[in-house]
């Protein structure tokens, strides 16, 4: 779907100007992005397999839930709205705990110039994986693992192509606000 979406500038404050998705990563407009990474009281972490007609890293594991922030759209509605389309699961603003800003800016082969701010959150799953329901079209497959498995299949990433390996250090922040979280 080409959703309209706010445009910021290379700061990420808004400039007033929106745009339709596609124009976005076309001309590489800044944007924002809400993601929410999941886990559980055990230690578990949801990934989501991108489904394999993405245009940027299909199949790859990735984030619980990411998506777009629409124009007009608080950070928050966004990752409301992302969690129930992607994998349909109804959550609360207070269930969400932003961990941080991660700029992420990088050009593709296909010609999609992907300049975002991920606001990203994580936020305690209750429910179990069997009642979610992956978004066809965005969201393959989805799997719990846990720490340590999150932690082996990361170290070999770039040789097993498990995660999207540009992502690195973006991934690190996470596992470590999930472990802080779990103390």
């Amino acid at each position: 779907m080409d959703e309209l979406i706010d445009i910021v500038d290379a700061l990420g404050k808004p400039t007033g100007q929106s745009a339709l998705k596609s124009a976005i990563h076309k001309q590489g407009y800044y944007h924002n992005t809400a993601h929410v990474w999941f886990y559980t009281k055990h230690g578990g972490i949801l990934l989501a397999q991108r489904a394999a007609t993405k245009a940027i890293c299909p199949l790859l594991w990735d984030v619980s839930v990411a998506g777009h922030v629409d124009a007009g759209e608080t950070i928050e509605e966004a990752a409301i709205r992302e969690t129930k389309e992607e994998i349909g699961l109804t959550i609360n603003e207070s269930d969400l705990k932003r961990i941080g800003v991660f700029p992420c800016f990088q050009t593709y082969d296909n010609g999609i110039i992907d300049n975002e701010f991920h606001y990203t959150f994580i936020a305690l799953l209750n429910d179990p994986i069997a009642s979610l329901t992956p978004q066809p079209g965005e969201v393959e497959a989805l799997k719990l693992v846990s720490i340590t498995t999150f932690k082996s299949l990361f170290e070999d990433s770039e040789n097993t192509n498990h995660f999207v390996a540009s992502n690195r250090s973006y991934y690190l922040s996470v596992l470590d606000s999930i472990q802080k979280q779990l103390l």
